[in-house]
């Protein structure tokens, strides 16, 4: 069994927005096909035509497009799949990252829930952003604690995330 066949299916980071916020087609996409195929498309910057993360065709262990998925998803390999493709890290010590990345980025949207931020279709790091630009409720003698505790639990996650996925 390979890295993909074993971890991905595990992991699905890179398509439940704690990685990525959005997508970018690339030429040769065909985005009426992807379209079809259940992907939602916004133009972003420049013309460019991107989908918002989570992935509307990821069902929380596999792409339910896998052989029409857009180049971006093709060429795009983690690190701790690098490493493991390279034996430079063994399937059972990257499967271990993973389960504690996605322990980390379930602590972010948890406080997330408590802060009010309860779309789970928006991207992670938006709902981040929009929960700390929000006005601070001095009513609530726990809103300040809850804002630290988001804050160190992003930072938490985002090292993790740069040092073994990103990498």
């Amino acid at each position: 069994m390979n890295g993909i066949e074993q971890l991905c299916p595990n992991c699905g980071l890179c398509c439940d927005s704690t990685l990525f916020a959005d997508v970018e087609l690339r030429a040769g996409d065909d985005a009426k096909t992807l379209k079809k195929l259940g992907l939602s498309l916004e133009k972003k910057g420049r013309g460019k035509m991107a989908f918002a993360q989570p992935c509307a065709c990821f069902d929380g262990k596999l792409c339910g497009i896998y052989q029409a998925r857009p180049k971006r998803c093709r060429t795009f390999v983690c690190g701790l799949l690098k490493r493991a493709e390279t034996d430079e890290m063994s399937a059972g010590a990257a499967l271990k990252k993973i389960t504690e990345a996605k322990k980390r980025a379930e602590k972010v949207r948890g406080l997330l829930r408590q802060t009010g931020s309860t779309d789970e279709a928006t991207p992670l790091t938006h709902r981040y952003s929009e929960a700390m630009a929000a006005p601070m409720d001095m009513a609530d003698e726990h809103d300040a604690e809850r804002r630290g505790e988001l804050m160190l639990a992003v930072n938490d996650l985002m090292n993790l995330l740069q040092r073994d996925f990103l990498r």
